[in-house]
C-alpha cells in the first residue's frame, strides 16, 4: 500500500490592510449574495496550477520553495507585485497584479522541485490576479462589483506570503515564505 496523494499549488497571499479588506468583502458578499467561487479558496494569486504528488515527497517541495524564496528575495525590486486595478466584468471580480518578479519566482521553484514521483509538470501561471467573485448569478454581477470597489482598494498596503497549499477538506499550508 503506498502512500497517499497530495493535491498542491503555490499561492501568494496578501496580509496587511488588503488583507483584512478582501476578508471583509467575502464575508459581506457571502452574506449578501450567498458564496460564489472565490469563498472556496484563500484570497491568493495562483502562481502554478495544481499539481499531485505522494505525500512523502512534500519535503522536496517545501526545499524548493525555501530556495526560490531565498533566491527571489536576494533579486527582489522595489515593488515586487503591483496591483494595476480591480476589475470588474459580467463573469470576474478581482484585482489585476503584473509581477514578473513573482512569475520568474514560481519558476525558479518549478525547475528546483524535482520529484521521481510526480506524474505531471507544474503549470506555471500568468496573467496574474486576485479573484474576489467569480461563478456568481450574473444579474447579482453589477451589485457585486459596486460592494467590491465600494470594500477593496487597490492601493491599499499589501505584502504577501508564498505558500505551498495542500488542498483537501480543508486547505492545509506544508511550506511558507513571509514578507513578499
Amino acid at each position: 500500500m503506498g502512500s497517499s496523494l497530495a493535491r498542491l499549488i503555490v499561492y501568494a497571499c496578501p496580509l496587511g490592510p488588503m488583507a483584512e479588506q478582501i476578508a471583509a468583502f467575502y464575508d459581506a458578499s457571502r452574506a449578501q449574495f450567498g458564496p460564489n467561487k472565490a469563498h472556496a479558496y484563500p484570497p491568493h494569486i495562483t502562481l502554478t496550477g495544481f499539481f499531485q504528488d505522494e505525500a512523502t515527497a512534500l519535503p522536496i517541495y517545501t526545499s524548493a520553495l525555501t530556495a526560490a524564496w531565498t533566491t527571489a528575495m536576494a533579486q527582489r525590486p522595489d515593488q515586487p507585485v503591483i496591483v494595476t486595478e480591480l476589475a470588474c466584468t459580467e463573469a470576474f471580480h478581482g484585482l489585476l497584479i503584473v509581477s514578473p518578479w513573482l512569475e520568474n519566482l514560481a519558476a525558479n521553484f518549478a525547475a528546483r522541485a524535482v520529484s521521481p514521483s510526480r506524474r505531471e509538470t507544474i503549470r506555471l501561471k500568468s496573467q496574474l490576479h486576485l479573484s474576489l467573485a467569480y461563478g456568481f448569478n450574473a444579474t447579482e454581477g453589477p451589485a457585486l462589483g459596486g460592494m467590491a470597489q465600494a470594500m477593496v482598494d487597490p492601493a491599499a498596503p499589501v505584502q504577501w506570503d508564498l505558500r505551498l497549499y495542500e488542498q483537501g477538506e480543508t486547505w492545509k499550508i506544508h511550506g511558507l515564505a513571509h514578507g513578499l
